[in-house]
């Protein structure tokens, strides 16, 4: 296998020129708040796809394949990893790796999971939680990714622009 094909370079401004918003979910295989939102998140990406819409899984595992975080969850963040996880979760979106995690530094991400709404013209109408139900998927709560998501396509103002990350604190590169 060559390197072109296990190298792929992801550019925000491709996904703005051929879509209408770009949502950006910081990501790990390891958090268990992620396990929670897997089937939640690909509905989204169903619901909005027709609507030139498209989620980003970033992992963002530090990359150093960190001891502490392989004994205390059992695993190590590689690319092949990402590559098993996304194909048994069927993911229906692009999941890719922030190896030395800039992305997710300079978006100013915390923790996993956390949202990025990010319209074509590169402007960011929402961060924070998926909802506000992480352990009841089934509940009525806020669905706030969806809702901003909805508001943004029928042109109207997306309330709350932001809400509290909260999940799994990321873990930084040493």
């Amino acid at each position: 296998m060559s390197c072109q094909e296990l190298i792929h370079v992801h550019h925000m401004s491709r996904y703005r020129e051929n879509l209408r918003t770009v949502c950006v979910i910081y990501m790990c295989k390891l958090c268990p708040y992620m396990q929670l939102y897997l089937d939640r998140l690909k509905r989204i990406q169903t619901e909005f796809s027709a609507d030139a819409f498209t989620l980003l899984g970033l992992n963002t595992a530090n990359g150093n394949n960190d001891v502490s975080a392989e004994s205390e969850f059992g695993a190590v963040s590689t690319f092949e990893n990402m590559k098993a996880f996304a194909q048994q979760h069927e993911l229906n979106f692009p999941y890719i790796w922030d190896s030395n995690q800039d992305v997710t530094c300079s978006f100013g991400a915390i923790s996993t999971p956390t949202g990025d709404l990010i319209d074509n013209e590169g402007i960011l109408g929402y961060k924070g939680q998926i909802d506000n139900h992480p352990r009841h998927p089934l509940i009525e709560g806020v669905d706030f990714l969806k809702n901003v998501s909805a508001a943004l396509f029928q042109g109207q103002e997306i309330h709350p622009a932001q809400t509290e990350q909260i999940g799994t604190p990321l873990i930084w590169r040493k």
